[in-house]
């Protein structure tokens, strides 16, 4: 590829993927994902702080979901604005273009203790943007921290559910159907 193609982020994310599956996660260094995406190590680092950021993100679903809350109906309890949040995750991130890369993904992270670390990190923000977006919209505090527990719980579902469907379902219609299992399941307790 050469230098100057654009998406240069996206490109360094499936090289990245491309590597860390043929070669291990150990074995693939950042000068070995920026040749391969047709890179210098100088634009790997412009995008991501190390080799295991490439594969989460840069953040953006966070703000993704934080906006979402926000433009959630006035009306919308917790929840559902977190299920608005989990459409607008659907519409911009899970799309189908990206079901193999996601599948690919989640087994790269599954076989890295360091990876899994960093996913339950990541799994960490998300929870507390979730709360934060939720408090800005006047929850209360244990209320919105409940809330976006339960819907990162349904978002992770929703992941599973959508990396293995074959059937063609979206991700927004998975996740609110891992919301709407959540909730019930929070009954038999």
């Amino acid at each position: 590829m050469a230098r100057w193609e654009p998406n240069a982020p996206e490109r360094l994310a499936q090289a990245a993927l491309d590597l860390f599956t043929e070669r291990g996660y150990e074995n693939t260094t950042v000068i070995d994902i920026a040749q391969r995406a047709g890179l210098g190590k100088t634009t790997f680092f412009r995008y991501f702080q190390d080799k295991r950021e490439v594969l989460f993100g840069r953040g953006a679903v966070n703000e993704l979901i934080t906006n979402a809350i926000a433009a959630a109906p006035d009306d919308a309890t917790p929840l559902e604005a977190v299920a608005h949040a989990l459409d607008a995750v659907g519409r911009e991130v899970f799309t189908p273009a990206r079901r193999e890369f996601t599948a690919r993904r989640r087994a790269v992270i599954a076989a890295h203790s360091e990876l899994r670390e960093r996913e339950a990190l990541k799994n960490l923000g998300l929870i507390a943007s979730m709360t934060t977006a939720l408090e800005q919209r006047g929850v209360p505090d244990l209320t919105a921290r409940v809330a976006a527990n339960l819907g990162a719980l349904a978002s992770a579902i929703a992941d599973e559910r959508w990396a293995q469907a074959t059937d063609g379902d979206d991700f927004s219609k998975l996740a609110r159907q891992a919301l709407d299992d959540v909730q019930a399941s929070t009954s038999l307790c």
